[in-house]
């Protein structure tokens, strides 16, 4: 299975967040996720908020064209983004390396 991958005009991304870390950052594969640092503490989902908002800049799309499918509870996230407007550079790479 692919962490990342497109259907349709969908990005697909299977995450493992690491919630309360110094800096938001796309920081590469751990065991098949996509692994993501963010400051915000795992408390009253601001953890699931922050990360809606790094994305939404990361991939210049609005926060309702990020769907959180599973994982609103959990470490272990699956998100779609709808009609991304830019590929952060980590992204395009790792796309690049499952499409060979």
């Amino acid at each position: 299975m692919y962490p990342i991958y497109w259907h349709q005009n969908e990005l697909h991304i299977h995450l493992l967040l690491q919630p309360k870390a110094s800096k938001d950052q796309f920081v590469g594969i751990h065991n098949d996720e996509l692994k993501i640092t963010i400051t915000a503490p795992p408390i009253d989902g601001k953890a699931n908020a922050h990360l809606l908002k790094f994305l939404s800049k990361s991939f210049r799309v609005a926060k309702t064209a990020i769907i959180l499918e599973k994982g609103e509870l959990s470490r272990h996230k699956y998100v779609r983004i709808q009609s991304p407007k830019q590929l952060p550079e980590i992204i395009r790479k790792l796309l690049d390396e499952f499409n060979q």
